[in-house]
């Protein structure tokens, strides 16, 4: 899809309602709900995070869509891909998008100036390393260079939204999970990576909600 169309229909989410746990259970890992409960009193105590989905225009002025793979290190979320973003911090001023938007400069390199958040997504928590993830639209009506962040990005991916939102893209897939054991999970294909847990929750709210308006 052009960007130019994409831009013209987009900002008609900023008026639409939430889907939140409707969407996060389609992509959920089927342990989730179990695991979750287990950590129900930790929960409340969760460190919170920021992270941005930040489409924009790439040279062909198809909309196009950020993601990254997490380095490799000891950590639950080793190798993985996800948006970028990261914990809070107190310069934050208490506003998890002000910790969206400072991690994707950080991360990724893309300045606060280059784009605006267009909507709040709904939180999702993350039992095995016990974070409260806020998600965020972010929109850049021009295209980006990026520059990662090494310590913590392997590569950037960029998807384009075709692909993002087409049906064929979501699998079951086979993948080691925090506990040494493998599971058969939801994940989106994209770019030829594997894109699953609380990723691909927050991936299935935003296609849900793209697809009322697109």
């Amino acid at each position: 899809m052009l960007f130019s169309t994409f831009l013209e229909s987009v900002v008609k989410i900023k008026h639409l309602e939430l889907s939140g746990e409707d969407s996060h259970a389609k992509m959920s890992p089927p342990y989730r709900l179990d695991l979750a409960e287990k950590m129900k009193a930790k929960s409340k105590t969760a460190r919170q995070a920021g992270v941005m989905a930040l489409f924009y225009p790439n040279t062909k002025d198809e909309t196009t869509l950020v993601l990254i793979l997490r380095n490799t290190y000891k950590g639950v979320h080793s190798a993985q891909v996800g948006f970028p973003g990261g914990k809070y911090e107190d310069d934050d001023n208490n506003d998890l998008m002000l910790t969206a938007i400072r991690e994707t400069e950080e991360e990724i390199g893309v300045a606060k100036e280059d784009f605006e958040v267009l909507k709040r997504m709904s939180p999702i928590y993350i039992p095995p390393s016990n974070f409260m993830v806020h998600p965020f639209i972010g929109i850049s009506e021009k295209s980006l260079i990026f520059s990662k962040q090494d310590e913590e990005v392997d590569a950037i991916i960029e998807v384009k939204l075709r692909d993002f939102l087409c049906d064929t893209n979501v699998l079951t897939a086979r993948v080691p999970t925090s506990f040494n054991v493998e599971a058969d999970v939801p994940a989106f294909k994209l770019n030829g990576h594997i894109v699953w847990g609380a990723t691909a929750m927050m991936l299935g709210e935003i296609k849900d909600l793209l697809k009322q308006v697109l």
